[in-house]
């Protein structure tokens, strides 16, 4: 016999009724702890912030009373001296039940948490698809290998038809796999998000508005979808414009003409700047005087919006009312000129003598 403090309490009653009352106070167990636990969790969780708490210990719970519920039939084993032929199905049976149920409520109550926390800063939404599958297929072949083990099935078989597959499966996926890891890669780096603004080391600038295990799907500003798969992105070098803040300074360059007043140019720049509805008052508006260009004075506005969706609209817009204002104030925009001129004493001496000797003259012709 084992566990012999229950044995002597027991050995009053006759091994069917000792075995029964080992079931039936297995199931009582499990009956207190499921009306007394739902109690006592209603206090704990009502004094924790959030409901990943609340989902992993009701869940667990659930989990809990079942296997004290079956545990009196697992101890009815050990205690007394069943066949082997009835002993080792009832404790292989009872302990699968138990595994059974604890895998299944993991990956429950997994699935339940991720998407609990999908609203906090730490768990993105596009990633919960790929927690979730991870966190079940690890759950699932856990419970399997100790299945086979509780069983007494020889696992090395399953393990090396399972290693030869996977080499297959890898090979004949390895894109599949490159992306799937891409994308883990992407979200841990915190790289970029649905929403987000970014431009792509080939030139597209657009939205991100979509973010799956394979690929990222961009809006472009043409309005077109570029779908870009995630192990490409992993490895190029990406602009996110809605980090670490959403507002962005835009750049308006503009020359005007040698001997212009740079101090009016300043004022009307400024003045434009302040009066685009586009164009935040904070950080406020600047102008830069860069370089002495070779055709123009090479100025700067510098001015700040509040989206960069907004770039192209508001530069568009300053454009326009700086051209109106330099032409109402008659400040010249140059454009690009060259001057060329030719001297005559840098041609040799006999190159027009020669230029008129190979043409007709009046006194040659012939009159005939």
């Amino acid at each position: 016999m084992q566990l012999g403090g229950v044995a002597d309490l027991l050995a009053p009653f006759p091994a069917w009724q000792g075995f029964a009352v080992l079931i039936i106070a297995g199931l009582v167990l499990g009956f207190l702890v499921r009306v007394v636990g739902d109690r006592y969790l209603k206090r704990v969780t009502a004094r924790i912030d959030g409901e990943v708490d609340d989902i992993v210990l009701r869940g667990v719970h659930s989990a809990l009373y079942v296997t004290l519920s079956v545990a009196g039939v697992y101890v009815g084993t050990q205690v007394y001296d069943v066949s082997p032929d009835l002993a080792v199905p009832l404790e292989a049976g009872t302990l699968s039940v138990i595994i059974v149920v604890w895998a299944v409520t993991l990956m429950r109550v997994g699935r339940k948490a991720s998407n609990a926390a999908t609203d906090t800063r730490y768990i993105d939404r596009q990633v919960v698809p790929i927690l979730q599958n991870v966190w079940s297929a690890v759950v699932a072949g856990v419970s399997v290998l100790l299945l086979l083990v509780l069983w007494d099935i020889n696992p090395t078989p399953l393990l090396a038809s399972a290693g030869l597959i996977g080499i297959i499966v890898g090979l004949a996926a390895r894109d599949t796999l490159a992306n799937f890891f891409g994308s883990l890669s992407l979200y841990l780096d915190g790289t970029y998000k649905v929403g987000d603004y970014v431009v792509l080391e080939t030139g597209e600038r657009g939205r991100v508005e979509d973010i799956s295990v394979r690929s990222t799907v961009i809006r472009t500003r043409d309005d077109i979808l570029v779908t870009v798969p995630n192990s490409k992105l992993s490895n190029a070098a990406i602009v996110n414009e809605s980090t670490p803040k959403q507002k962005r300074r835009i750049r308006v360059p503009i020359g005007v003409a040698y001997g212009t007043d740079i101090d009016a140019v300043e004022e009307i720049l400024t003045t434009v700047a302040e009066e685009e509805g586009l164009v935040i008052d904070r950080p406020k508006p600047r102008v830069r005087f860069r370089e002495f260009g070779e055709s123009a004075l090479n100025f700067e506005l510098l001015c700040w919006v509040s989206n960069p969706a907004l770039n192209a609209r508001a530069i568009h817009n300053l454009n326009s009312a700086i051209y109106e204002r330099f032409q109402s104030a008659g400040v010249e925009i140059p454009f690009p000129q060259r001057d060329v001129s030719v001297s005559v004493t840098d041609v040799p001496g006999n190159l027009f003598q020669q230029s008129r000797e190979g043409f007709p003259t009046d006194s040659g012709r012939d009159d005939a």
